[in-house]
């Protein structure tokens, strides 16, 4: 799936926006400020009905308008073209349709339209807290185990009543047994599918950062958040008295983490801003390699100021790494020359300047 026509209205600096795209690679040149991120924004925004910017409402809609309007048609297949519109108001109100019918959940927006980001808040994969990590881990195997959604919800509705009953000051012995004992098989479940998933992720992202940079001491494992040489009923049960002074589950799988190291010493701490864009973004083709392994579909790559952090060579590198993946991408830069890489002349490619919020398409330089 492809977008071939996007539509924004009142986004930011983004009054009214009708463009036609290429099925691979994007291109959006212009100066900071001038509507380039926010292109991006509104199709992650129709991708996943929230901001990768905000979680106000307010920055995002227009300041002269009440509401905000991205409308797509999605190519499906060789012919068939379908459209996906989302509506946000400054009352709150949001509004999704896909083929003329109502999307009732993010899950079935994502499934619809799956994004893969890579910006600079993507260093915080690296660099900030396991909860980001968790949500990456969690997006990969929600597209390829069919019941994780289901598994993952209970488990969170265990956590949140055992977290209630650990709060009070008498607590019922009977009752938490239960929600442990329900959190312990969801763990289990849940943990299942995350390993199956880190088993297959492996192998594809060393290959991928293999091809990026040469970081042989580099490696990636999973932590299922807890020690899993003793049972978890068993841990929440010998804890009980430190979980109720803190008031909360302190193990299960909300306390999974995933950890990329270097020479035994967490990444964040001894690469530089541009291996850490070059480790990070092949965790996210990874991801989408192995999306469109299972599914037969490809993720769509959204790539924020793309020569930031790197040197033409590994910028090179990243370039072709994400056209021989065949899938569609946009990319911004503020200059032109920042895409010194020369796409193959038969790849799709289009190019568009971006200035005050209008966006123009540009003729493809010819080769020689």
């Amino acid at each position: 799936m492809s977008i071939s026509r996007l539509s924004v209205s009142n986004l930011r600096n983004l009054r009214s926006v009708d463009l036609e795209f290429a099925t691979g690679i994007n291109l959006f040149i212009g100066k900071n400020g001038s509507g380039k991120t926010s292109l991006l924004e509104s199709i992650y925004l129709l991708g996943l009905a929230r901001s990768f910017r905000s979680t106000k409402l307010k920055p995002i809609i227009n300041s002269q308008s009440q509401e905000c309007t991205v409308f797509a048609e999605l190519s499906v297949g060789s012919n068939r073209k379908l459209p996906l519109g989302l509506k946000r108001s400054l009352s709150g109100e949001l509004m999704i349709r896909y083929a003329g019918e109502k999307v009732r959940t993010v899950a079935q927006l994502a499934q619809l339209l799956p994004i893969q980001i890579i910006n600079p808040d993507t260093f915080q994969l690296l660099e900030g807290g396991p909860k980001l990590r968790r949500q990456f881990l969690d997006w990969g195997v929600f597209h390829v185990e069919h019941h994780y959604m289901e598994h993952w919800r209970q488990a969170q509705k265990c956590i949140k009543h055992r977290n209630s009953l650990l709060r009070r000051d008498k607590i019922s012995p009977t009752e938490l047994k239960v929600w442990s004992e329900s959190l312990a098989n969801l763990a289990n479940k849940i943990d299942q599918q995350r390993q199956l998933y880190i088993d297959q992720f492996v192998p594809v992202f060393n290959e991928i950062v293999s091809q990026l940079i040469d970081l042989p001491d580099l490696s990636l494992s999973y932590y299922p958040g807890w020690d899993k040489k003793v049972e978890l009923l068993d841990l929440l049960t010998s804890n009980f008295d430190k979980e109720q002074n803190q008031h909360r589950t302190l193990y299960g799988p909300h306390r999974a983490d995933i950890k990329v190291k270097v020479d035994g010493l967490s990444a964040d701490e001894i690469l530089s801003r541009g291996q850490l864009k070059l480790v990070t973004a092949a965790l996210k083709i990874a991801q989408g390699f192995l999306f469109n392994k299972f599914t037969n579909q490809q993720s769509i790559y959204l790539i924020d100021d793309i020569a930031a952090e790197l040197d033409n060579e590994k910028k090179s590198k990243l370039c072709q790494l994400i056209e021989t993946m065949n899938c569609q991408a946009f990319i911004t830069c503020v200059e032109e020359t920042s895409l010194d890489y020369e796409w193959h002349e038969t790849k799709d490619v289009k190019m568009f300047h971006v200035e005050h919020g209008q966006i123009r398409p540009l003729d493809r330089p010819k080769k020689g």
